[in-house]
C-alpha cells in the first residue's frame, strides 16, 4: 500500500497536501494533526475564520479556524499564508484560548504581511448582503442569498480583487499609512452599508485605526514574509505540510458555482495562495467521509432529508465547528468524490467517519447521475441550478452492524465495511491510505 505519512531524509524532503473533497467538514483537521509529526512546516493557505477544524485529543478538544492544526506540536512552524484572508481580532483571541490551555503561540507562528484583512465592516457588509438577498425583495420572489458564515470573508476577498479598498497584514504596522487609508474606506463603507439599510452610525476611521494598530503590534511578531520563509525551509530540506479550508466542492472556479466560498479550496490554490509552485508536493491526500454533508445553501444530489439523514446528522454529530448549524446528510456521491480527486490530484485518500455508517443495514453510493432531458452521466455537474436538476443513480451494498470504532486495521473491519471502502477506490481510482473509525488520534488506521 502507499505509505502517505512518511517523510524521507532531509536530503529529499517530500511535501503533502491535504485537501477536502466534498463540500467541507470531511475531518482535515485531524488528519493534518496525524501528519504533522512527519513534517517540518504546517501552511494555510486560503480561506479565513470560516473555517472549522476540530482536533480530539484524548479527552481534550480542539477548534481552530486561522491558526493552522499544527500548532499542537510546539517544535513545528506554523505559517498562515498570503492566501487567506485573516480577522486579527479573532486570530488574538485563538492565541489566547490556546495559551490559556497551555498551548504556547509563539516564534511557531509566522503570518505573511500579504495576507489581507477582514475589518468589521466587511461582516457588516457580508450578513446585510444576505439579508436583502433573502428578502425576495426582488422580481419574481427570487431568494439569491448563498447561506454564508457572514464572517466577512467574500467582502474581504472582493477587497483584495478592488485593491485601492484592501487593507494587508503588513498595513497594520504603519500607523499613518493605516489611518490615511481608512479615512477614505470608511467614508466609502459608510455609504454602502446605508445603501443595504444598516442602520448605524458612520465608521470612525480614528477608532478603527487605533484598535487594528494596536492589534498589528500585538502581532508583530509573527508578521512576515512567509513567501520568503517558505522557499527558504525548501531550500533547507524542511518538509512542508499544506493544511485546506472548506474544500474542491466549495472552491470559487472549481465548486458549485454560487454556492461556494471565495478562495481557491482545492489544491489549486496553494501556489497562488503561498508563492510554493506546484511541482513541488509529492503527495496529495483527499479526505472525503463515508458519506456526504454540507452546510448552507446549494445542491446537494444525495441529500435525505428523512430518518436516514438525520440518523447520519446525530450519529456523526453533524454540526458546524464554525456556525454550529445542523449538516445536512446524505448518501455517499461519488460522482463528486471522483471529480475533486481529478481536480486536485489525489494521491490518496482518507475516508472519515466510517464508524458512524456501521448499525445501517444496507448502504447506498451513487455512481452517476440522470439529467433533467434523460441523460446518464457519471460527470459531475459544477453549476448549482444544473446540478439541483440530477438525479442520483445508486448501487446498493450490504452494510454491517459491528461497531468499529476500535479497530486498527483494515483486514479486522467487517467484510461488508471493507466491501465499502473497496467500492470506493474502484470508482474514484485512488487508493484509501487512512481510515477514521472515531474522532481521536488513536481512533485512525493507516495502511503503510
Amino acid at each position: 500500500m502507499i505509505d502517505v505519512i512518511s517523510s524521507p531524509d532531509k536530503n529529499s524532503s517530500r511535501h503533502t497536501a491535504v485537501v477536502g473533497l466534498q463540500w467541507g467538514d470531511e475531518g482535515k483537521g485531524k488528519i493534518v494533526d496525524l501528519l504533522t509529526s512527519k513534517h517540518d512546516v504546517i501552511v494555510r493557505y486560503n480561506g479565513g475564520a470560516n473555517a472549522g477544524h476540530t482536533l480530539v485529543v484524548g479527552d481534550e478538544k480542539y477548534a481552530l479556524h486561522l491558526i493552522p492544526a499544527g500548532i499542537l506540536y510546539p517544535d513545528k512552524c506554523c505559517v498562515i499564508a498570503n492566501g487567506v484572508v485573516v480577522d486579527p481580532q479573532k486570530l488574538v483571541e485563538e492565541m489566547d484560548a490556546l495559551h490559556a490551555r497551555g498551548i504556547e503561540v509563539g516564534d511557531n507562528l509566522c503570518i505573511s504581511d500579504r495576507a489581507h484583512v477582514v475589518m468589521p465592516y466587511h461582516k457588516e457588509h457580508d450578513a446585510a448582503l444576505e439579508d436583502v438577498l433573502a428578502s425576495k425583495a426582488f422580481e419574481d420572489d427570487v431568494d439569491l442569498s448563498l447561506g454564508t458564515t457572514k464572517r466577512g470573508i467574500g467582502p474581504a476577498y472582493a477587497d483584495k480583487v478592488h485593491r485601492s479598498t484592501a487593507i494587508r497584514m503588513g498595513d497594520l504596522l504603519d500607523e499613518a499609512n493605516l489611518h490615511r487609508r481608512l479615512r477614505v474606506i470608511c467614508s466609502l463603507r459608510t455609504a454602502e452599508l446605508a445603501a443595504l439599510g444598516v442602520q448605524a452610525p458612520p465608521l470612525d476611521p480614528d477608532e478603527l485605526t487605533q484598535r487594528y494598530s494596536a492589534l498589528g503590534r500585538r502581532l508583530k511578531p509573527h508578521i512576515t514574509d512567509t513567501t520568503y520563509l517558505l522557499h527558504d525551509c525548501l531550500k533547507d530540506g524542511r518538509s512542508l505540510l499544506f493544511e485546506g479550508a472548506n474544500a474542491c466542492l466549495l472552491d470559487i472556479d472549481h465548486g458549485t458555482y454560487p454556492y461556494v466560498t471565495s478562495s481557491n479550496c482545492s489544491v489549486l490554490g496553494i501556489p497562488a495562495g503561498t508563492g510554493i509552485p506546484g511541482r513541488h508536493i509529492q503527495n496529495v491526500i483527499g479526505i472525503m467521509k463515508a458519506y456526504t454533508t454540507r452546510v448552507g445553501e446549494g445542491p446537494i444530489p444525495t441529500e435525505q432529508v428523512n430518518e436516514i439523514g438525520e440518523r447520519i446528522r446525530e450519529r456523526g454529530h453533524e454540526y458546524g465547528t464554525t456556525t454550529n448549524r445542523p449538516r445536512r446528510c446524505g448518501w455517499l456521491d461519488l460522482v463528486a468524490v471522483r471529480y475533486s480527486a481529478m481536480i486536485c490530484g489525489v494521491t490518496s485518500i482518507a475516508c472519515m467517519l466510517l464508524d458512524v455508517l456501521s448499525g445501517f443495514d444496507e448502504l447506498k453510493v451513487c455512481t452517476h447521475y440522470k439529467l433533467t432531458d434523460g441523460t446518464i452521466t457519471d460527470r459531475f455537474i459544477p453549476d448549482a441550478r444544473r446540478l439541483e436538476g440530477v438525479q442520483p443513480i445508486y448501487e446498493t451494498m450490504p452494510g454491517w452492524s459491528e461497531e468499529i470504532d476500535e479497530t486498527t486495521d483494515r483486514a479486522a473491519l467487517p467484510e461488508n465495511a471493507r466491501g465499502y471502502l473497496d467500492r470506493i477506490e474502484q470508482i474514484v481510482g485512488v487508493p484509501i491510505g487512512i481510515i477514521s473509525v472515531g474522532p481521536e488520534r488513536t481512533q485512525t488506521v493507516v495502511e503503510v
